[in-house]
């Protein structure tokens, strides 16, 4: 699959609210947010989008109170791995 790159006209870059420097990095994490939210990225793709380690992906999602997606069965899928690592 090819790379997808997003065009921002200049008037929308100029309006946000950041310093220059910031913003392609601002615009990554909110790209990320919105499609982790819309459960159109899994949790380890978006932090990958968003440019960021596991544990800032996590307190990014708990500053913006995203709630994760895990499901009761995540919880029994990985309770069975660690019995079977045991």
């Amino acid at each position: 699959m090819p790379e997808v790159i997003l065009r921002v006209p200049n008037d929308i870059v100029d309006a946000i609210r950041l310093p220059p420097d910031d913003i392609h990095a601002e615009l990554q994490k909110e790209l990320a947010l919105a499609l982790y939210k819309r459960g159109i990225l899994s949790s380890g793709k978006a932090c990958a989008l968003a440019n960021l380690s596991r544990w800032e992906w996590i307190e990014l999602l708990g500053q913006r109170k995203v709630p994760r997606h895990y499901t009761a069965g995540d919880l029994e899928k990985d309770r069975a791995h660690v019995k079977r690592c045991q």
